[in-house]
């Protein structure tokens, strides 16, 4: 991007923002659909870092390239002291063959940007585009932190370790999520709990075989399984408040090899989802004390390996407020709303939100008239690119306002 000499020496409108974003589609949709034909998978992004920290490098930011294995953290320092606001994308793929029929189609087989993460990697590069030329003017730093695996296993506690939010240290986080069921030129945010937590159920029962003509001779593990799927949900229609939001779903189910044989034991797989931290607690106790109930009375034994993944995305209630009323000033207040309800969905950019404040929002991406109506890890999914006009934007309004929070 040029540098324009008339607007160097001063901080840029919501109005030169938008003229600005306007001018830099063309390159950014380039950039996206790189990035997209070249999807790699989670700490796996060696290709991608790099050719991130090369453009961030000739943007004139500082930057760390490696951090947590394959991401990458840039910094963007102002010429006044001042708070340092950050920005956060996601850059790894999904392991997904794509099925659209693009000039841009992922040129990798078995794996897609199926979840928008290279919309994500070009917006925060869009947003440095639009700072980088006033930085002699901007106080304070925006740091932009480019985290791998968010799909899967998890990039952002391994970023964090590695000291992503100091030196300097981060005083606010943003960060978003394109939105498949939102039209393109939307954004929604939402103050407190935004997205639930995930965790993993993974059940062993261990009975005894025999002959399928034979059960009452055999511990059947297969009906004991399929009671344990069943009386788990009444944990979330009898033993949960009404009010309060949980999910478990039993995914996998595996047992035996031929039809005739019952097995000696079933393998159980599933997910757990709540939006409230202190009721995320009690949720292994009263799954285990359900498989206990059922399994003990059969003499079936079990092994449950309950693992904590993410944790609720909970939205700092002042941050949010400031992100809609900058996001109001790029689209207008049509265009920006409070979203009705948390989704069950999950994300690790809740481990940022638990170190500092900050807000996830969600970026409208859908266009009927475009046929782009797929949701996210669909191996049709696309965006409508004219996003990458207003959503470098809005990051780039919301860092500057967010130094006065």
């Amino acid at each position: 991007m040029t540098k324009d000499n008339n607007t160097a020496g001063r901080l840029p409108t919501p109005e030169s923002l938008q003229v600005a974003g306007r001018k830099n589609l063309a390159e950014l949709i380039r950039i996206r659909r790189h990035f997209h034909e070249n999807p790699e998978l989670g700490f796996e992004e060696i290709n991608t870092g790099a050719q991130i920290a090369d453009i961030m490098e000739g943007l004139g930011l500082e930057v760390q390239r490696n951090v947590a294995k394959t991401g990458v953290v840039a910094l963007l320092k102002g010429g006044n002291p001042g708070k340092t606001v950050a920005v956060r994308a996601d850059i790894d793929a999904l392991p997904i063959q794509e099925h659209n029929d693009v000039p841009y189609k992922s040129k990798t087989p078995g794996k897609m940007h199926a979840c928008g993460h290279d919309v994500h990697i070009t917006a925060a590069i869009g947003t440095a585009m639009l700072l980088a030329e006033h930085r002699s003017t901007l106080a304070g730093n925006v740091k932009f932190i480019f985290q791998p695996a968010e799909e899967t296993p998890g990039g952002a506690e391994p970023m964090i370790q590695a000291g992503v939010l100091e030196n300097p240290k981060v005083d606010a986080i943003i960060g978003g999520h394109v939105w498949g069921s939102l039209d393109c030129g939307r954004i929604e945010v939402l103050p407190g709990p935004t997205m639930a937590s995930s965790d993993i159920i993974r059940l062993t029962g261990h009975g005894k075989g025999g002959h399928a003509a034979q059960p009452h001779t055999t511990i059947d593990p297969v009906i004991i399984g399929s009671e344990i799927v069943g009386a788990l949900q009444k944990i979330v229609s009898r033993q949960t408040d009404p009010t309060e939001a949980v999910v478990i779903s039993i995914c996998r189910f595996q047992a035996g090899d031929t039809f005739n044989v019952i097995p000696h034991s079933a393998y159980l797989e599933g997910s757990v989802r709540t939006l409230n931290n202190a009721l995320r607690q009690e949720l292994p106790q009263k799954i285990e004390s359900i498989i206990r109930g059922i399994t003990e009375p059969y003499g079936a034994t079990y092994e449950l390996d309950y693992t904590f993944s993410y944790p609720v995305t909970v939205n700092d209630a002042g941050v949010t407020e400031s992100v809609r009323q900058s996001a109001v000033k790029i689209i207008g207040p049509d265009n920006v709303r409070t979203a009705q309800r948390a989704s069950m969905g999950a994300e690790d950019f809740s481990y940022y939100l638990l170190q500092v404040p900050g807000t996830f929002i969600r970026v409208g991406s859908r266009n009927e008239a475009k046929g782009i109506t797929h949701e996210m890890h669909h191996p049709q999914f696309d965006i409508d690119e004219d996003v990458l006009a207003t959503l470098p934007a809005v990051y780039a309004q919301a860092a500057l306002d967010l130094r006065n929070a």
